[in-house]
């Protein structure tokens, strides 16, 4: 199960397997920080998340991932192939399809209520200190 987020400053992602959690936090890059807005942060924060998971090995070619979405409007864009206004989600997305077919990944996107993203926890975790 993978859940990310982001917001201007910053972006996280956890990915909880058979066993173990794995937290990841990242300040967002210069070209990135405070000028994104936090749906364009979202979209940074599951490339990112993917691409470091894919790096790291916890997940490998062929594997299935729950991928957990607290945003409407990003879930459908990734479940039915919605176009967004937005280039720089557009070309993020792009991105993000990219190296799910690369790696040959199974993704099987769910929609989730924001209180259930751990991603979004850990920002609010690491703001509180």
């Amino acid at each position: 199960m993978f859940c990310f987020d982001g917001n201007s400053k910053e972006i996280s992602w956890a990915i909880q397997t058979e066993d173990s959690l794995v937290e990841q936090h990242r300040d967002h890059a210069d070209i990135y920080l405070n000028k994104v807005t936090s749906e364009q942060s979202s979209y940074i924060a599951l490339h990112v998340g993917l691409f470091w998971c894919i790096g790291t090995f916890i997940v490998k070619s062929n594997d299935e991932i729950d991928v957990n979405i607290d945003s409407k409007s990003m879930y459908e864009q990734f479940t039915r192939n919605n176009f967004n206004q937005d280039s720089f989600i557009e070309t993020r997305t792009g991105f993000i399809k990219q190296l799910i077919e690369q790696w040959s990944l199974k993704i099987n996107y769910q929609l989730i209520e924001p209180k259930e993203n751990f991603a979004t926890r850990l920002l609010q975790k690491r703001n509180e200190t």
